[in-house]
């Protein structure tokens, strides 16, 4: 994503649960991280879906894992948006390790995605809604 905009910063723990047989957190949790913070913020503008109209859809996602993440701790998962397109734009997020003095630190993975806006009922794309392009970075 070349031109990007700062739109969301969120704290969580991780929790026990969040880790596999192997001692850290399982690959698949770093989804729920990103799923969070990207939730987080579309409730935040007033953007989350409306299965009686219309609404953001993720429509691919992805994540490199870069370091381990290991209960106890807390991440803070930082949130980027790139330029509209007609229906989509792309969000991209880092997870980082918060440090005992309080600060985000190491970057422990990176993931993006790409949400499009949908008409739910006719199951088709529309173009994004003026409120949302305004949130969006210009090309």
């Amino acid at each position: 994503m070349s031109n990007k905009k700062l739109v969301h910063t969120m704290r969580m723990p991780v929790r026990w649960g969040d880790m596999d047989a192997m001692g850290h957190v399982n690959n698949t949790v770093y989804f729920r991280y990103i799923e969070t913070a990207r939730i987080a913020w579309l409730d935040q503008v007033g953007a989350l879906p409306d299965p009686t109209g219309t609404g953001p859809v993720l429509i691919n996602a992805q994540c490199s894992f870069l370091k381990q993440l290991k209960y106890p701790a807390e991440i803070e998962v930082t949130s980027w948006v790139g330029p509209p397109g007609r229906s989509s734009f792309e969000v991209a997020h880092e997870i980082r390790l918060v440090g005992a003095d309080g600060q985000a630190g190491a970057l422990h993975a990176q993931g993006a995605a790409k949400i499009v806006w949908v008409d739910f009922a006719a199951e088709k794309s529309v173009p994004l809604p003026d409120a949302i392009r305004a949130l969006l970075p210009a090309d």
